[in-house]
């Protein structure tokens, strides 16, 4: 069988202190395979949030082990995180995170810019990824040159953009209609039945249908498994 590309083993996440702590996470474990894409769901508080955040190395356990191809994300020194994220995960946050300055094939190609990557490879790698998504004509405009579901696919871009095998997405089709946003699930889709894994954060039970599994939490537990599609 092969390796899982994700796996967080009884992880547990507690914010705070004596007796304002929170335990947004407790003793989750969940573990995702190449070529898989898995949905989240469950109410607001639940822990869906604070599970991406573990999955995609931006948060560490209180508790637990988070492996992240192979590798665990509290063993790693903070460069060696910093790569792990650079390298092996994209995610696509709710608030998109696109920097203003930057046109939107400069924001894609940020993440390999940052890895050593040449510029021109970048650049190629950017307007790929915009093509991916039907977004040729955006390469050069700026994010307040752009509609919001324009921003939101842009950020899609940079989180599918280079060799990721991790992709995250936090209610991805937020600013979209709903034509735009099966588009967008769709290309989701192909990355994890080209090999990647995804995990897939959202209320929409439709958006769900997308995915192998869906898992269900409430209070910081997972109390459901779902077969998908």
């Amino acid at each position: 069988m092969t390796e899982p590309i994700l796996q967080l083993i009884d992880c547990t996440r507690v914010h705070g202190q004596g007796e304002t702590a929170v335990r947004a996470l407790d003793g989750v474990s969940v573990q995702v395979q190449p070529g898989e894409l898995v949905a989240v769901m469950g109410p607001s508080g639940s822990g869906k949030s604070t599970l991406l955040n573990l999955a995609g190395a931006l948060d560490l356990p209180t508790s637990g082990q988070v492996v992240i191809s192979g590798q665990s994300t509290s063993q790693l020194r903070p460069d060696d995180l910093a790569a792990l994220r650079r390298r092996k995960v994209g995610v696509v946050f709710q608030d998109l995170n696109l920097i203003p300055s930057l046109t939107a094939a400069e924001n894609i190609g940020l993440p390999l810019e940052l890895d050593g990557r040449r510029v021109s490879e970048a650049r190629r790698a950017a307007v790929g990824a915009l093509h991916e998504l039907g977004l040729d004509d955006l390469a050069d405009r700026y994010p307040d040159q752009m509609s919001g579901g324009q921003q939101q696919r842009v950020a899609i871009a940079r989180a599918l953009v280079g060799e990721r095998r991790l992709v995250l997405a936090d209610e991805p089709t937020g600013a979209l209609d709903s034509v735009t946003g099966d588009g967008v699930l769709a290309v989701l889709r192909a990355r994890c039945d080209a090999g990647a894994a995804g995990l897939l954060v959202t209320h929409e039970a439709r958006h769900a249908g997308w995915a192998d599994r869906v898992i269900y939490l409430r209070d910081g537990k997972v109390v459901d498994e779902a077969v998908g599609r």
